[in-house]
């Protein structure tokens, strides 16, 4: 039976509209990932102490490299790992391959960009692993389920958001989301599955081993799914597992175990199960009840409250998407289920799952849309149009929250900000010819900085510490250095070596100013009134603490505590204390937006709360022009 004009029309129109789509619409949305990423990266650049390993190394791979002759000296004097080790090693894998590539790209732009570079390029590996998926989610379930992918996903700012950061989870991510893209179904090249098993295999092997051991429980729940279905056989699991875990092995153990100068090979995965799983250390970061990750943890990841309720169970129960959309899912609610058993809890440990819910969230919303606009006539004509309607205001709210969410977000590195005001201000003194840092115990040009444990929690990196890049001497040249660590490169350039305590930083600026950070937390140290004596400026939350010298508090960071409601009349938290030191940071563009916005509402403001963080210290001296550049920052 031929199909009738009106079947002919209609068919004509969707296929004009199908063409317009990938002309104009495809690029734009392929591009959209990437580029949120990037601009979550410039709104919130700062790093928080879950990043710190990663951010430490890479930066010490960068600048001090892989010394090939007395390791141990070399290493143990200058990489921030042993002196922080933390509770458990974590793998160089990432830190090495993240220098690799940044190390041309630094060598353009200037080190004061790097820590921004290094960060780009993981959330960059992160895009095009997004990208491979929604291409190959594309070519599974047609291109109007991978436009519907894309716009969801966009919408999610807790993959956008954490894309780029150094955690551990984030290296793991985007090997986890291949995995996963390999495993969908390619109906024009059927011949292909058994090799797209295989490689999924083999990613999720190295993620698991190399990266986070818990991609193994998501490994298992896969493989389950997929041999009950039957759509793969045991003899094509064993061989790409022993082959890929072994070769994992040979990456991390001979690496982790130099870096880490371990006596014994390590694999730090290894340590870390052992540690957080059969030890129950990782439940010394608090614990929640079982049922968390899916009534708290998946809502916020997925962020639309649709997708959750009403787009996922839909494509499960379908008989037409029910198939694809139960292959998506079912492997990662079982992934979770079981690693709810674990007390300790935390959104990026489960992060894995979000593009394979997400894809099956897009089957839904795809088929509904098509529904709405292509199906006239009918009694679920209306209902059809409500719910493309309700799909569309729940992508437009992700996006509202997502952008608010990332705004508060940027609130939260009050100790990145709090750096960053003080190599403002020491830079404006040198071009002022103050001098900046000289007297300080540092040299001239040389400006010390403590900083305590939230701003180091918040923000402060080696990466705050230099403007510009330089390779430290070998051990032996700075040892024969003058001072406290001012030597000599091979080329002839100063740089800066600190070595005291738990001190770390200090490179090549620009202006002739270099910033020198030290993050003692040894309580007998600290009470030493001898001990602050050698800084210029502090970073403290608590000012009482600083028992030495005479000192001016220059400026505040305040950050994130909630949203407020302010009424008209609510003048009170407006009104700034005599004597009081100014806001510095983002806090004072906030308090300057709620001045703007509760002058064109009456005196209404509903927005970020904001709270004293960290007081910016100097330390007091005979030094008018540094007085000066502080008061005109």
């Amino acid at each position: 039976m031929s199909p009738s004009k009106n079947e002919q029309s209609t068919s004509a129109k969707n296929h004009k509209i199908e063409a317009l789509a990938t002309r104009l619409l495809d690029p734009l949305l392929y591009l959209s990932i990437p580029l949120l990423i990037l601009v979550h990266l410039i709104v919130a650049p700062y790093t928080k102490v879950e990043e710190s390993f990663n951010i430490q190394a890479a930066h010490d791979v960068l600048v001090y490299g892989a010394p090939t002759s007395d390791i141990y000296n070399r290493l143990s004097s200058s990489y921030d790992h042993f002196t922080f080790p933390g509770a458990v090693p974590r793998t160089f894998v990432g830190p090495v391959l993240l220098a690799g590539f940044a190390q041309p790209i630094v060598a353009l732009v200037g080190f004061q960009h790097a820590q921004l570079v290094v960060r780009a390029i993981l959330g960059l590996f992160n895009a095009a692993c997004l990208h491979v998926f929604a291409r190959n989610v594309r070519r599974a379930y047609g291109p109007g389920v991978g436009r519907w992918y894309i716009v969801l996903q966009a919408s999610q700012f807790h993959v956008l958001f954490y894309a780029s950061r150094t955690l551990p989870n984030m290296f793991a991510f985007g090997l986890t989301t291949l995995a996963f893209s390999f495993l969908l179904p390619a109906p024009l090249d059927p011949k292909s599955t058994a090799r797209r098993q295989r490689l999924s295999i083999t990613t999720f092997v190295f993620a698991a081993v190399i990266f986070r051991s818990e991609v193994a429980l998501l490994l298992f729940t896969t493989v389950l799914y997929q041999l009950l279905q039957p759509s793969l056989s045991l003899n094509r699991v064993i061989r790409p597992f022993i082959i890929s875990f072994l070769a994992a092995l040979a990456i991390s153990v001979p690496i982790d175990t130099y870096f880490w100068q371990h006596p014994r090979p390590l694999w730090p995965e290894l340590s870390g199960f052992i540690y957080n799983v059969l030890h129950g250390g990782a439940s010394a970061w608090g614990t929640l009840p079982w049922h968390w990750y899916f009534t708290n943890a998946i809502p916020r990841l997925l962020l639309s409250p649709l997708t959750c309720q009403v787009r996922l169970p839909y494509s499960l129960t379908h008989p037409v998407i029910g198939r694809g959309a139960r292959a998506l899912t079912i492997p990662s609610l079982l992934f979770i289920a079981l690693y709810s058993l674990q007390p300790h809890k935390e959104t990026r440990f489960i992060i894995y799952v979000a593009p394979p819910l997400t894809a099956a969230a897009a089957l839904n919303a795809h088929r509904a849309f098509r529904r709405a606009a292509f199906r006239r006539g009918g009694a679920n004509t209306f209902f059809r149009a409500l719910l493309a309607v309700g799909i569309l205001l729940s992508v437009a709210g992700s996006y509202a929250a997502s952008s608010i969410v990332l705004v508060e977000s940027a609130l939260n590195y009050p100790g990145g900000d709090a750096l960053a005001y003080v190599r403002g201000v020491a830079a404006a003194a040198a071009v002022s010819g103050a001098g900046a840092g000289a007297g300080a115990g540092g040299g001239a040009g040389v400006v010390q900085v403590h900083a305590d444990v939230l701003a180091c929690m918040t923000g402060v990196t080696l990466f705050g510490t230099d403007a510009a890049a330089a390779r430290v001497a070998s051990s032996s040249s700075a040892s024969s250095a003058p001072g406290p660590g001012v030597g000599g490169d091979d080329n002839g350039g100063e740089i800066v070596m600190v070595k005291q305590q738990q001190q770390r930083g200090g490179y090549p600026a620009q202006n002739g100013v270099r910033i020198v950070v030290d993050k003692t937390e040894d309580d007998a140290v600290l009470a030493s009134a001898d001990f602050w004596t050698r800084f210029d400026y502090l970073l403290m939350e608590d000012r009482s603490k600083v028992v030495g010298g005479e000192w001016d508090t220059v400026g505040v960071v305040k950050g994130f505590s909630g949203l407020e409601v302010v009424k008209p009349g609510s003048e009170q938290e407006d009104k700034v204390e005599k004597g009081a030191p100014p806001v510095v940071g983002l806090g004072e563009t906030v308090a300057r937006w709620k001045r703007t916005v509760r002058g064109l509402t009456g005196g209404w403001w509903y927005g970020p709360r904001m709270v004293e963080k960290i007081y910016i210290m100097r330390r007091v001296k005979e030094a008018p022009s540094v007085q000066a550049a502080v008061e005109a920052k």
